[in-house]
């Protein structure tokens, strides 16, 4: 009599992974509506239900998956600075790690900040966002809570790369640069918009030296 039993090479599909995988999906079409809406309304001007019907899920699917339209962009946001990580990442992953200092740690996050693109990558923050609004504070909030997060990523990296360095010291550190970035960030937005020439580079290149420099003669100890 043959076997009954399934083989070991093709295992029978559970309903939690079939649950999952659904899940999985729906999340994706999710994040691509908003995606997509975004690009054709040069911001964040779309409705709960105009992202389900984009999706094409119920309008509470969304709501199972996020608790707000604000965490939707923040999730994307999140999505565009994690290059920040990736590159400090890739940078220092075949480097050793040398001294163990405040100093050196330093020098390899803003090494990662002088050679990310990080231009685009607020520009593409920009458009997700929608041009600033004195009135509206609703992008300023999202882009802090976005840089935040960023920080908390950066911050778990720093601390494995460099674990003799006190950690208070290391997330002083790593909040000092990011919140440092997040202003220049601004100002740099309010000066080019989300443009990205020669020029506006320029800018960015002059305004994150300035930022270096200052908060570099802070750990010139190298303690």
């Amino acid at each position: 009599m043959p076997d009954a039993r399934p083989s070991s090479a093709a295992p029978v599909t559970t309903a939690p992974d079939r649950r999952a995988a659904l899940k999985a999906r729906h999340r994706a079409a999710i994040l691509h509506a908003a995606r997509s809406l975004v690009a054709e309304r040069s911001g964040p001007f779309f409705s709960a239900d105009e992202l389900a019907e984009r999706a094409d899920i119920a309008r509470r699917t969304v709501f199972n998956h996020f608790a707000s339209i604000d965490e939707i962009l923040l999730t994307l946001c999140a999505e565009i600075l994690d290059v920040i990580i990736d590159d400090f990442v890739s940078a220092v992953a075949t480097r050793p790690v040398g001294a163990d200092t405040l100093l050196a740690l330093f020098d390899e996050i803003t090494a990662s900040l002088e050679s990310t693109d990080l231009p685009a990558t607020i520009a593409s923050i920009g458009s997700l966002l929608g041009a600033p609004d004195v009135d509206d504070p609703r992008g300023d909030t999202l882009s802090d809570e976005a840089f935040t997060r960023v920080a908390e990523r950066l911050l778990v990296e720093a601390s494995r790369r460099h674990p003799g360095v006190d950690d208070l010291d290391v997330e002083i550190l790593v909040h000092s640069l990011m919140s440092g970035v997040l202003v220049i960030a601004k100002r740099w937005v309010l000066l080019c918009g989300v443009r990205l020439d020669d020029d506006s580079r320029s800018q960015w290149r002059h305004l994150l030296n300035r930022l270096t420099s200052t908060l570099r003669s802070g750990y010139s100890s190298g303690s």
